[in-house]
């Protein structure tokens, strides 16, 4: 088996989930993407908007990374306009989804040496790409429990809920 085949069903969770929020805040006033991350950060991202744009960048980046392109300057994807977000975002898969399926299955372990600002990252193909997508889970994660701290419900988006591997989820009662 290709190991390409390994990331799919995180792809396709990480695409469901990414619907899900798309869809969510299409319903939801564009304010709370300047929803505070809260004043104890790392200082790269303060709002929910930045850390949505700071998903889907590091997506492509690490894309752009293992093809041997230079990264992308994010900066101007606007982070007060959820639809341009996710637009970027479907733009940050298509490259991820390009990279996994046109890989050699012979470089997977290959490790690659990075620059990342003052950091030097030696790591294989596979753990990058591995990286990526629980980047994604995690921060998808910290903005849910950010929303629900400034009052918005937001329903769970873990994997065993999801239809991916199928199995079924529903409401039985309220």
């Amino acid at each position: 088996m290709p190991i390409g085949l390994a990331f799919t069903e995180l792809l396709d969770y990480t695409d469901w989930e990414r619907a899900r929020w798309r869809e969510r805040l299409r319903h939801t006033s564009p304010e709370i993407l300047n929803a505070s991350a809260g004043p104890h950060g790392d200082g790269r991202f303060a709002k929910v908007g930045e850390m949505m744009r700071h998903i889907f960048s590091a997506e492509l980046r690490y894309a752009e990374r293992l093809t041997g392109r230079p990264v992308s300057d994010t900066s101007a994807i606007p982070v007060d306009d959820a639809e341009a977000l996710f637009d970027f975002g479907d733009r940050s898969r298509q490259e991820l989804k390009s990279l996994i399926a046109a890989f050699p299955d012979s470089q997977w372990d290959t490790v690659n040496e990075m620059t990342l600002g003052p950091y030097y990252l030696a790591a294989s193909t596979k753990k990058v790409i591995s990286h990526v997508l629980l980047h994604e889970i995690r921060h998808w994660a910290q903005i849910a429990t950010i929303l629900r701290l400034s009052g918005v419900k937001v329903e769970p988006n873990d994997f065993l809920f999801c239809p991916v591997l199928g199995g079924e989820f529903r409401v039985t009662s309220t």
